[in-house]
């Protein structure tokens, strides 16, 4: 049988996790006792967590843990309320430790990576109106055909406009115009930033996402990135990132995964 490792990134302690055999990992600026992976050692970016989230502990993971494993176990990576599910089944248990992933599936057998299962995207007509209207002067059309857009525009509505475009300007040349032309074309993505592959694959993703972000940062800075929708707007590119590397260079299989928080 595979090996599987689980990394829970979090910015609080998530007790009930604790029982589990995940490995935990702290972002933010909690207190978290020695069961939770710390990043602001070594090789790090953690003084950009503000605007990177949990891409600063991929980024850790990455520079200072990667190199140390071995290519026969799959590497997973959940968040404090997003967690993979164990099976495709339907399950009546009411204790989450019951059906989260704890080991590696027989239907991941012929597959390279794991993503989540996408989100189909839609808006509002009132905020299509508010925040995409220069997308409607662009292609008057959306106003009836809003229930159903792409990756770019909810992007542009969400995030703000052009910026999707212009850090993919920016993008490695292998890359630049497949990515483009996903977000443009494809009305769903998989969501996140969760996915689970093994040591080469995992080291080839981190060095094309970082590589992009960091040009991002030249366009995008810091500074000027307020309000919840772009402060975060390197982990929210990298969110889109994913369903399009992934697809593009293995064989991946799409998995259920779960919203939960501890009341």
């Amino acid at each position: 049988m595979e090996n599987l490792e689980i990394y829970c990134v979090t910015d609080k302690e998530v007790a009930f996790l604790e029982k589990t055999n995940y490995k935990l990992a702290a972002v933010g600026l909690g207190n978290f006792s020695n069961r939770y992976i710390k990043c602001d050692n070594k090789d790090n970016i953690y003084h950009k967590e503000k605007n990177y989230s949990e891409l600063t502990f991929h980024y850790w993971f990455w520079k200072n843990e990667l190199i140390n494993k071995d290519n026969n176990t799959w590497f997973g990576f959940c968040q404090k309320r997003r967690f993979w599910l164990n099976s495709r089944q339907n399950f009546s248990s009411n204790n989450i430790l019951d059906i989260i992933l704890k080991s590696v599936p027989k239907e991941w057998e012929n597959y390279e990576s794991v993503i989540c299962e996408p989100i189909i995207l839609g808006t509002k007509l009132s905020k299509l109106l508010k925040r995409g209207w220069r997308n409607i002067l662009n292609e008057p059309r959306l106003l009836f055909n809003h229930q159903n857009i792409s990756v770019k525009l909810q992007f542009d509505i969400h995030h703000g406009y052009r910026i999707m475009d212009r850090a993919i300007d920016v993008m490695n040349i292998k890359d630049r115009e497949d990515f483009r032309n996903f977000v443009n074309k494809n009305k769903s993505y998989n969501p996140h930033i969760m996915f689970v592959a093994k040591k080469d694959l995992l080291n080839k993703y981190f060095q094309d996402q970082f590589d992009w972000l960091t040009k991002c940062e030249e366009i995008f800075g810091f500074k000027d990135l307020k309000n919840y929708d772009q402060t975060r707007l390197y982990a929210f590119l990298a969110e889109r990132f994913v369903s399009f590397w992934f697809k593009k260079y293995s064989k991946t299989v799409e998995w259920p995964w779960t919203f939960y928080e501890k009341k």
